[in-house]
């Protein structure tokens, strides 16, 4: 081509050239989507902002996440210091840099930058060498950022981004490292060091020429004074102030829920609900039980504090803490499947209110029981016969609540925890049994403690709107802090949040709690009751088999507490109960919290009617003590006081007679509370105004009576197991027996032949041959037991 025809060819086609040539030179110098991108710390600050703990970041830098905001004192000391007329250029000082560029003319070296603020975080971003040619590039590079960004914007991008020495990055981690506080707590002198910092990070820091950055920091407050912005006497205050003689640890003041956010949210900084003062005091009562159980061996606590009305966690206690990690303590126990105990009971029996299978105090059984081999025991391995229900709840006794599961169904309850999001239970509901409800199953402290506040926050809202169930109720735990949360009244009355039935209703749940209240407290909150001071708490422990888990959890209307203590590794504990070592946690914990009142009575959901004071049933007719109580509504099903009978006494009410053996004007017709023959015999043990049965009279000895012998052990007749010595002899199977009349001698026949008596404790030991046998019992009265046994070995 020649010439010519590249002069007509340029002529012709000078406008798309100059695009072109624009468009090239817009794309070798604009700006990336994200400028500065590196991988930051992971941060969590507590619900005011408050710094709660700090993950440092993958390259090893304290960088903190972005922060547009900047302190007014620090913003005025980096200008100062390094860009006095930033608000009046368009990313280049000209005069700056022509008085650059004959100063290092002059000293035939650079001795001057003239880099701008935006130039030197397109420096931070390109991370060049320092060329003119490179210089160049900044230039233009800095007035591209400035037509892309506020001046706000470009100073935070360089707070963010500027080094302070060593791995630390940006102003706020600065801040904290260097002083121990937020930028926003710093004094003028503090903001005055950090701004000549990034200035020559790797030459003058604390850790060398402590002097320098001294006379550096100096030289910049009496510039600040000069020019007006802090008076003669701050300037003296602020110089009179040492530097730091080495950085701070960062804040670690709840590791475990770092750890936890660190997984999704790696490199972000993120608002918690937690309140940071809780939780520094949570920790404290954390540290001094720690090394209290320490003595025995135990070593990990964790603790969980929720808000009812929002489901946010306002305290947050994985593990306890030790520097040198000898006891799991990296563990977050608060998601970690526990072995729950005793814990679940409450649920069980909110369930079984709900399903008007009994009422809040009727008799539940607490006899000897055998189910398919499995046999509960009670933790002081006694009896009480009968007990009412709420007793069995706040006494935690074991086989009352596995009558309770075994009456409502295992599987039953095994979907009512699914459905309360209790994600634990991983196998069929048959793995399980009836071992369910004392701590055959797993659970989480975050899940029972989330359960627990779910039913207060049910109970509070049912009260509170009117008798109305909503879908949101049941809520996961969060620890993620919404500036705007929901509208409440408006989410509340929506429609579609409203639910005809709730899992539990509100009167099984209050009843529920009125029971918890009633568990007995440790020693040090024995006598809660008598002053006006302490608070009502709703509140159950749980102690797993082996002593290896210790539970206690809580709750107010507006508040709840949950606890575990014990060994990460699962080691159990002499006496590891949680009575002794989860409840005096839990209370101290309550006591850091504001008071609350109790719940509302729910009386929409309740209803009045008459209650046998004895049996704790509907009341019969021939009940002779009966009480007005509010019961559930589903209650109205239950069916009457079984246990009152209509007797016929003699004129003496001494014994027993009919129309056979007494005149009928002489006949006196009383109600007795009767219970059966086993039921009996423990319950009037502990029950010394229990009335037994009256005999018959002699003249009236013919008529059949109920029976008074019952055998407790074994139960399975059919299937008698007689034990093997070590050394291969067969031992023997004691039989236990109860009698109405504990001082009655009882005779034992084997197969028709007598093989022994027993008075006041009737047990004896039988060894039989294998095969099938005719036990006979005979008490002095002449009354029979007879029942046919199976022995195997």
């Amino acid at each position: 081509m020649t010439k010519q025809m590249f002069k007509i060819f340029f002529l012709k086609n000078r406008i798309i050239i100059l695009i072109i040539f624009i468009l090239f030179f817009i794309y070798f110098f604009s700006l990336p989507k994200e400028i500065l991108k590196n991988p930051n710390s992971t941060l969590i600050e507590d619900k005011n902002g408050n710094l709660l703990g700090a993950k440092i970041s993958d390259d090893g830098q304290w960088r903190f996440p972005h922060n547009k905001e900047i302190n007014k004192k620090f913003e005025n000391c980096i200008l100062e210091f390094e860009d006095a007329y930033f608000y009046y250029h368009f990313g280049v000082n000209p005069v700056s840099l022509f008085r650059a560029f004959f100063q290092n003319i002059k000293a035939n070296k650079i001795v001057s930058g003239a880099s701008t603020i935006p130039m030197q975080v397109i420096r931070m971003h390109r991370r060049k060498e320092r060329t003119i040619s490179e210089k160049i590039i900044e230039i233009i590079m800095a007035i591209f950022l400035e037509l892309s960004y506020s001046k706000k914007e470009i100073l935070a991008i360089y707070s963010s981004n500027a080094p302070f020495g060593g791995n630390v990055v940006g102003l706020d981690a600065a801040s904290w490292r260097y002083f121990g506080r937020s930028q926003k707590q710093l004094s003028w002198a503090e903001n005055a060091l950090l701004a000549v910092l990034p200035n020559a990070p790797s030459l003058i820091h604390l850790g060398k020429n402590r002097n320098k950055l001294l006379q550096k920091r100096n030289k910049l407050l009496e510039k600040l004074q000069k020019n007006g912005i802090i008076d003669s006497t701050t300037l003296i205050l602020s110089k009179a102030e040492k530097i730091p003689e080495k950085p701070f640890s960062l804040p670690q003041i709840a590791p475990h829920l770092l750890t936890e956010i660190y997984k999704k949210h790696k490199g972000e900084r993120i608002k918690t609900t937690l309140d940071i003062n809780l939780q520094k005091n949570v920790n404290n009562i954390v540290e001094k039980y720690k090394n209290i159980f320490s003595h025995n061996e135990i070593f990990n606590i964790a603790v969980l504090v929720l808000d009812v009305e929002s489901g946010n966690i306002l305290s947050y206690v994985g593990n306890t803490k030790d520097n040198k990690k000898r006891h799991n303590n990296d563990v977050n126990i608060i998601n970690s499947p526990r072995s729950t105990g005793s814990i679940l009971k409450p649920f069980l029996f909110a369930a079984s209110l709900e399903d008007g299978l009994f009422l809040e105090n009727s008799l539940i059984k607490d006899i000897p029981t055998n189910y398919a081999g499995y046999s509960p025991k009670n933790f002081y391995k006694n009896f009480d016969g009968m007990v009412p229900a709420s007793e069995s709840l706040s006494r935690s006794l074991n086989v009352p609540a596995v009558r309770m599961l075994k009456n409502y169904g295992f599987e039953r309850f095994y979907d009512l925890m699914k459905k309360l999001k209790m994600s634990t239970l991983n196998y069929p509901a048959s793995h399980y049994g009836l071992s369910l409800i004392l701590g055959g199953a797993e659970g989480k402290l975050e899940e029972i403690t989330g359960i627990y506040a779910d039913f207060a926050r049910i109970l509070n809202h049912y009260t509170k709107y009117n008798g109305v169930y909503f879908k949101d109720d049941f809520k996961k735990p969060n620890f993620f802090y919404k500036k705007n949360g929901k509208n409440l009244k408006k989410n509340f009355f929506d429609i579609k949040n409203k639910e005809e039935n709730s899992i539990i209703g509100a009167a099984s749940i209050y009843l529920t709690f009125k029971s918890l209240l009633e568990v007995n407290r440790p020693s040090s909150e024995s006598s809660w009751k008598i002053y006006n001071s302490y608070r009502k708490i709703a509140w159950k422990t749980g102690t797993s088999y082996g002593f290896r888990d210790a539970w206690a959890v809580g709750t107010t209307a507006k508040f709840t507490v949950g606890i575990w203590v014990g060994n990460a590794d699962g080691e159990g504990r002499p006496n590891l109960t949680g009575i002794s070592y989860a409840s005096p946690i839990l209370f101290d914990v309550f006591k850091l919290l504001p008071k609350s009142n109790w719940f509302s009575i729910p009386y929409d959901d309740m209803k009045e009617i008459e209650i046998c004071r004895k049996s704790g049933y509907k009341a019969s007719e021939i009940c002779d003590v009966k009480d007005k109580t509010f019961i559930q509504k589903s209650g109205l099903k239950t069916p009457l006081c079984p246990y009152h009978k209509l007797l016929h006494l003699d004129s003496t009410e001494q014994f027993r007679v009919n129309s056979e053996c007494e005149n009928i004007n002489k006949i006196v017709h009383k109600s007795y509370f009767i219970l059966p023959t086993v039921c009996e015999w423990f319950y009037k043990k502990k029950n010394p105004f229990y009335k037994s049965l009256p005999p018959f009279r002699k003249d009236c000895s013919g008529i059949l009576e109920n029976k008074s012998m019952e055998i407790i052990y074994p139960k399975k007749l059919n299937n008698v197991y007689i034990p093997v010595d070590l050394d291969g002899k067969k031992s023997e199977i004691v039989f236990s027996i109860a009698h109405k009349n504990e001082n009655i001698k009882i005779f034992w026949h084997l197969d028709e032949k007598f093989i022994g008596t027993t008075q006041y404790i009737h047990q004896f030991g039988i060894n039989a041959k294998k095969g099938n046998h005719i036990l006979t019992l005979v008490d002095e009265n002449g009354e029979t037991l007879k029942k046919k046994i199976n022995i195997n070995y």
